[in-house]
């Protein structure tokens, strides 16, 4: 099948954190898939913005996304639903209540699972529930409303240190690439297979020291950040704007 309006919907690694481009602008899974769909008459846009909940991609990307009129949506988020604290059951309202936001107005809707990132992180034991939650919730929302399934979970390669980046949540350019090639698959449409292709060899085990320094230089400026913006007031993403707000050749 061919698609001419391709929208994408969804947090900072829909936005492309971690894959930069030799100018320092963040390329990522979209503006790869983009890419591969590009042929005359195609056109572009990506409404991610970093930070972003499920419930506020509802009201904030939906309307937006709907007024473009697009042949494929792909939407990836629900990693700030988890690490917000919102329960289960929260987490797979707001998954259904997107998913068939998006389906009524969009002939191709996928949406994706989150990997497993909880054995990478102190106390992780605490999100594992809810990242089940979400991903249980998108198989259904997925399943009830027609939507494709990607199932990145599935990918072994998500154990693997180089399929993120340096906070160990935001995918790396290897992570965003096997995004793409998952997301190209499910739609049936050709793609580069070396996207897809196993990592060569094993990434070198992390030492005490490189766990010491993802805390002082990832975790602990993020946890002062969000502590500071939570006595203001201010929401993650908050001043940010969409990266590509309307449909545009991807030249």
């Amino acid at each position: 099948m061919t698609y001419q309006r391709f929208v994408a919907l969804g947090d900072s690694c829909t936005e492309g954190l971690d894959d930069l481009l030799p100018d320092g602008r963040y390329r990522g899974w979209a503006d790869r898939v983009a890419s591969v769909l590009d042929a005359p008459g195609f056109r572009y846009a990506n409404l991610g913005v970093r930070g972003r909940r499920l419930d506020q991609m509802l009201v904030e990307q939906v309307p937006s996304a709907a007024a473009l009129e697009p042949d494929l949506v792909a939407v990836f988020g629900g990693g700030n639903d988890v690490m917000s604290g919102a329960s289960a059951a929260e987490i797979s309202a707001r998954a259904d209540a997107l998913v068939r936001a998006v389906t009524s107005f969009a002939p191709t809707v996928a949406v994706f699972t989150l990997s497993d990132v909880s054995h990478r992180m102190p106390f992780g034991w605490r999100v594992r529930p809810r990242i089940q939650a979400l991903n249980s919730a998108m198989r259904a929302a997925a399943d009830r409303h027609g939507a494709v399934l990607v199932d990145v979970e599935a990918d072994a390669c998500v154990h693997d240190s180089r399929y993120f980046g340096p906070d160990r949540l935001h995918l790396s350019s290897l992570g965003h690439r096997r995004l793409a090639g998952h997301l190209l698959s499910a739609l049936d449409v050709p793609f580069d297979p070396a996207w897809l292709a196993p990592l060569d060899g094993t990434a070198a085990p992390s030492s005490l020291r490189d766990h010491w320094r993802w805390l002082r230089e990832q975790v602990l400026p993020v946890a002062c950040t969000r502590a500071r913006n939570k006595l203001i007031g201010r929401q993650p993403g908050d001043g940010f704007t969409p990266k590509r707000p309307t449909l545009l050749p991807l030249a």
